[in-house]
């Protein structure tokens, strides 16, 4: 059973996580877009995407750590 704890941290550590690295995303390929690279989409656009997927990977992986703890 995954505790109360183990879903904040969760929570704390997906949405760092994923603004991190969406926001990385997003900020360099707007840069490279606004300098007329146009290649600069190809981060911009599975900016959204890639920050949720970490989060759904790591709640994946918390919830199999807590399926062989039981």
């Amino acid at each position: 059973m995954v505790t109360r704890a183990e879903l904040l941290v969760l929570g704390l550590t997906a949405g760092v996580m994923g603004s991190l690295v969406g926001g990385l995303m997003l900020g360099i390929g707007l840069g490279l877009v606004v300098n007329d690279v146009h290649a600069g989409w190809v981060l911009v656009l599975p900016a959204a995407p890639v920050s949720g997927l970490l989060g759904y990977w790591q709640a994946r992986r918390l919830a199999s750590r807590s399926a062989r703890r039981d």
